[in-house]
């Protein structure tokens, strides 16, 4: 008799909010911005109708923001999105969909990444042992929006947490490149190298090394081009110049013991291949 008694008072909260959902949507849209979510409250406040049923208010909350964020007539929704993703993570913390789903809106129709990881970082603070919302992170930075100091970020909150897929390092790895942070990204992409068993990912280890090491070795011999020209008002005509006039004491080599490729006349230096056709 309980049950049936809250599932009747449940009921008859979901017919009083979907009246004022109705008298909401008759006023016209031009006249109050938003007009169609005013009757939205809190997730604490919702708490109090749903007599401990806060998973299926989430669900319904959560069902019912894709339709209305699909819906491209109602300029002004995305002013809203933080609200009404808020709300489904106050009723369910766990529930990890909206946290995703809300951020690809934020990032792909609403073009606003900070939303989308505003988004996320609610999520993690919810969900700190699940890797896949900080890698999502990650992703959207890197690939979308070419922040690759934001990116690092996250795919280390990804790395630290147990379970992430092997990728995460890799990622990593690719990002601090992306910073110049070429240290750190040899010793990450090293590790890589030295403990991968799978050879494809051997074989992409190898390649970012080779990549990293040209990288380094081309600002040791950009800067001793550049004191070459400071001393003699001209560029090397070869690299082997800047060891005989005692700038550098060698001229380094690629990963294979190669070397690199100079034009004086552009002072251009590149390697014998791509490091992705080795």
């Amino acid at each position: 008799m309980r049950k049936i008694t809250i599932v009747l008072i449940l009921l008859v909260s979901l017919a009083l909010l979907a009246g004022l959902k109705l008298k909401a949507d008759a006023v016209g849209r031009y006249q109050v911005p938003g007009s169609s979510i005013i009757y939205i409250p809190s997730g604490k406040a919702l708490k109090y109708v749903t007599f401990g049923y806060n998973t299926l208010m989430a669900d319904l909350v959560y069902l019912w923001a894709i339709q209305y964020f699909s819906d491209q007539t109602i300029w002004e929704r995305f002013d809203y999105l933080d609200h009404i993703f808020s709300i489904v993570a106050e009723l369910d913390p766990q529930y990890l969909d909206p946290y995703e789903i809300g951020a690809l809106i934020a990032i792909y129709d609403a073009k606003n990444l900070d939303l989308a990881l505003k988004i996320i970082d609610r999520g993690i603070e919810n969900n700190p042992t699940q890797w896949i919302l900080p890698l999502q992170a990650g992703h959207f930075a890197q690939m979308l929006a070419e922040n690759y100091e934001v990116a690092q970020k996250y795919y280390k909150k990804t790395m630290e947490i147990e379970g992430a897929p092997d990728i995460a390092q890799r990622l990593y790895a690719n990002a601090t490149f992306r910073i110049s942070d070429y240290k750190t990204a040899w010793q990450n992409w090293l590790e890589i190298y030295e403990t991968a068993t799978d050879e494809r990912v051997i074989k992409i280890a190898s390649n970012h090394l080779y990549r990293i090491k040209a990288a380094m070795d081309f600002e040791t011999l950009q800067a001793a081009i550049e004191l070459y020209k400071n001393r003699y008002g001209r560029p090397p005509e070869e690299l082997q110049k800047l060891v005989s006039e005692g700038i550098i004491t060698a001229v380094p080599k690629d990963l294979d013991g190669e070397d690199y490729i100079y034009a004086p006349e552009t002072e251009v230096i590149t390697t014998r291949i791509s490091p992705w056709k080795r």
